[in-house]
C-alpha cells in the first residue's frame, strides 16, 4: 500500500508534555501558582482613568499570559479525553482543570465590575494614556458590557465556586457518560460494540439505517433518566442566576455571548420559518427517489445519486487533496494553511472505538495553532466536516496576530467561517460532478446540511427555549423532555416527516444540551450558515479583492460587534431580512435543481 501523505493521528506533544508525565504536572503547578497569584491581584482593581493606566496596561499583559496557558491547557487535555474517553487519568484532570476555574472567574468578574464603574471618557482618557490599553480597548468595553450579567461580586465568586460541583460536574458526568456508551449493532451475522460516533444513518440499505438507529435509540434511552437530571440542574443552576440578575429572559445572556441584539435574531427565525416550506419539496423527491412515501429521522442522511449506487469510499488522503485545491482556488492562503494544518499533524480523523462523538477545533494560542477532533468515515460528508473544521481553524489563523483579548469571537461568527468553508468546497465539487447522479449527490448533502441548519437546529432552539420555560415551574422527567422534543421537531420540520418517523429521544444524544459553559448552543449554528451563504454569494461579486474582504470580516469578528462585523465588511443589516434572504435564495436554488435533476415537477 502507498505511504499515507496526510497524517490521521495529531500530534499533541509538540504543544505540551503529556497528561500521564511529570513534566506536565510541573507546567500544572506553575501555571496554578501564576493563576493564584493573578486572582490575588485582581482584588486591588479600581476604575480604569488616565492615572492608572500604565499599571492597567500591565496587569492586562500578565493577565494574557496567564489566560492563554489556560486555554492552551484546557485544548490540551479535552484533546487528549476526547481521543480516550475512558481514560480516567484525563477525566481527573478535567476535573482539576474545572477546579481552577473559579480562580479564573475571579479575575474575570474584578475585571469586569471594576470597568462597570468606569465612565467612557475614563476609559477613552486610560486609553489615549496607554498604548497596551488602547490595543484591547474593545475588550474593556465589551467587559463593561458583561458586568451587567455579573452578581455582587461576593455572591458572583460564590456561585463560580459552587459551579464547578454544581453546573460544570453535570455536564462532565454527561461526558463520562456519552463516552463510556456502546451501541450494540449487527454486523455480518454478529452483534458489535461500537461507540456513539461510529455508528452512521447513512447506508444505503434502509434496514440498516433503521436497525442502526434503533440500535442507537435503545442505547442512548438506557441512560435517559440519568440524562434528564443533568439537563434540570444545568438549566436550574442557570435559572437560579438569572432570576437574581433580573435579566428579560433566558435569552438574554446568550444574545450577549453571542453580541447579537434580539431583533436580529427574531428577524432570522421569521425569515427562515417564512421561507421553510420550499425544503419539503426536497423532502417529497428525495422520498421518491428511495421509493418512500414520507421520511423517517433515520432515512434523512439516506444517499442518493451516485452515493447510492455502490460508489466507492473516499479516501482520507484523496479527501485532503481535494480540500487543499479547492481553498487554493479561492485564496492562495487559504489553500496555505489547509496544507500544513492537514500535513503537519494538526487533524485526529481515525475511525476506531473509544473516541467521543462528535467533532471541534479548538485553539492552543501560545503555539498560534489550532487541532481539530473527529472521526473520517470514508465519505463526502466526513469530507464537508473536515472542511467545516478547517474554516475554523482559519479564523483562528487570520486572528493569531492580533491581541489576545482581540482574538476571542461569539460562537455565530465562529460558526459562520466553518460553513463557509463548507460552501467553497461543495461549490466546487457541484461544479466538477461528472454527471446528473453526482451532481444529485452531491445537491443532496448540501440540502442535507440545510435540513440541519434550517430545520434540525431550529428544533432543539424551540426545544431549549421551551423546556427552559417549564423548568423555571420544576423539574421535568425525561418522558416530558421526549415529549417537548417530539412537539419541537413536528414545528421545526413543517411536519414534514412520516408520522411514526420522529426522534424523540434526540435530546439524550445531542451533547451541545450539556455543555455547561455556553447557553443555548443551538441557534448560532443557523446563523453562521445562513451567514456564510449569504456572504458566499458575495463572492462572485467581489472578484479577486473577495478573499481580501472575507479575512478583514473575519479580522473584524474579534472586535466589533456582530451587526458591526457585517455591516462595516458587506454592508448589510442583519435586523432586516434582505440578507437573511439572499442565503435563502442560494438554499431554494439547489431545491429546485435537485427537483429537476429528480425529473419532478417543481412547485
Amino acid at each position: 500500500m502507498p505511504e499515507a501523505l496526510f497524517p490521521v493521528v495529531w500530534d499533541l506533544d509538540s504543544i505540551l508534555p503529556h497528561p500521564e508525565t511529570d513534566e506536565f504536572q510541573s507546567v500544572l503547578r506553575s501555571f496554578r501558582t501564576d493563576l493564584e497569584q493573578l486572582a490575588a491581584d485582581s482584588e486591588e482593581f479600581a476604575p480604569i482613568d488616565a492615572g492608572n493606566a500604565a499599571g492597567w496596561g500591565e496587569f492586562l499583559e500578565r493577565t494574557e499570559g496567564v489566560f492563554k496557558l489556560a486555554s492552551d491547557l484546557r485544548s490540551h487535555v479535552g484533546c487528549h479525553a476526547a481521543a480516550e474517553a475512558e481514560n480516567k487519568t484525563f477525566q481527573r484532570l478535567e476535573g482539576v482543570l474545572s477546579g481552577l476555574e473559579p480562580l479564573y472567574q475571579q479575575v474575570l468578574t474584578n475585571l469586569e465590575l471594576a470597568l462597570r464603574e468606569t465612565d467612557d471618557d475614563s476609559l477613552s482618557k486610560a486609553a489615549a494614556a496607554d498604548e497596551r490599553t488602547q490595543r484591547v480597548e474593545f475588550f474593556l468595553q465589551e467587559c463593561r458590557r458583561n458586568a451587567a450579567y455579573r452578581l455582587p461580586k461576593e455572591q458572583e465568586l460564590l456561585a463560580a465556586d459552587l459551579a464547578v460541583d454544581g453546573i460544570h460536574a453535570w455536564g462532565r458526568l454527561y461526558d463520562r457518560l456519552s463516552g463510556e456508551l456502546r451501541i450494540e449493532v449487527m454486523e455480518k451475522g454478529e452483534i458489535v460494540r461500537k461507540s456513539p460516533g461510529q455508528v452512521h444513518f447513512d447506508s444505503s440499505e434502509r434496514t440498516v439505517r433503521e436497525n442502526n438507529f434503533f440500535a442507537a435509540d435503545k442505547a442512548w434511552q438506557s441512560i435517559a433518566d440519568t440524562c434528564a437530571e443533568a439537563l434540570n440542574h444545568i438549566s436550574g443552576f442557570r435559572l437560579s442566576k438569572y432570576r437574581r440578575l433580573g435579566v428579560q429572559d433566558h435569552l438574554d445572556l446568550p444574545l450577549r455571548l453571542n453580541r447579537l441584539r434580539r431583533e436580529t435574531l427574531e428577524t432570522m427565525w421569521s425569515t427562515i420559518s417564512d421561507r421553510k416550506p420550499m425544503l419539503l419539496r426536497y423532502f417529497e423527491a428525495k422520498a421518491k427517489l428511495l421509493g418512500l412515501d414520507k421520511l423517517c429521522w433515520y432515512d434523512l442522511l439516506a444517499p442518493v445519486g451516485a452515493s447510492g449506487t455502490g460508489a466507492a469510499k473516499l479516501e482520507y488522503d484523496d479527501a485532503c487533496g481535494l480540500i487543499i485545491k479547492t481553498f487554493t482556488e479561492f485564496s492562495d492562503d487559504f489553500g496555505e494553511f489547509a496544507e500544513r494544518a492537514l500535513r503537519d499533524g494538526w487533524v485526529e480523523v481515525e475511525n476506531r472505538a473509544g473516541k467521543r462523538q462528535g467533532g471541534f477545533c479548538t485553539g492552543f494560542p501560545s503555539r498560534q495553532e489550532s487541532r481539530i477532533f473527529m472521526t473520517f468515515t470514508n465519505s463526502p460528508d466526513s469530507m464537508s466536516t473536515l472542511a467545516h473544521e478547517l474554516g475554523h481553524a482559519y479564523h483562528s489563523y487570520v486572528l493569531r496576530t492580533q491581541p489576545y483579548f482581540l482574538q476571542d469571537y461569539p460562537m455565530n461568527l465562529a460558526e459562520t467561517a466553518s460553513t463557509f468553508a463548507e460552501a467553497v468546497l461543495g461549490d466546487r465539487r457541484l461544479a466538477d460532478a461528472g454527471g446528473n447522479a453526482e451532481k444529485l449527490s452531491i445537491l443532496d448533502n448540501m440540502l442535507s446540511d440545510a435540513i440541519a441548519f434550517l430545520m434540525n437546529i431550529h428544533a432543539r432552539f424551540i426545544f431549549e427555549n421551551n423546556f427552559h420555560v417549564q423548568r423555571a415551574e420544576g423539574e421535568l422527567s425525561s418522558e416530558q423532555f421526549s415529549e417537548l422534543m417530539r412537539a419541537a421537531q413536528q414545528e421545526a420540520y413543517c411536519d414534514g416527516l412520516d408520522a411514526e418517523g420522529w426522534y424523540p429521544g434526540f435530546w439524550i444524544s445531542k451533547l451541545h444540551f450539556y455543555i455547561s459553559g455556553w447557553p443555548f448552543y443551538n441557534f448560532p449554528y443557523t446563523f453562521g450558515y445562513l451567514l456564510s451563504q449569504g456572504v458566499y454569494s458575495l463572492a462572485g461579486e467581489g472578484g479577486g479583492e473577495f478573499p481580501e474582504q472575507y479575512r478583514q470580516f473575519l479580522t473584524a469578528t474579534g472586535a466589533m460587534q456582530t451587526e458591526d462585523a457585517v455591516s462595516s465588511s458587506f454592508g448589510f443589516d442583519l435586523s432586516q431580512p434582505d440578507f437573511w434572504n439572499r442565503g435563502l435564495d442560494v438554499v431554494e436554488q439547489r431545491v429546485e435543481e435537485f427537483v429537476r435533476l429528480c425529473g419532478l415537477e417543481t412547485s
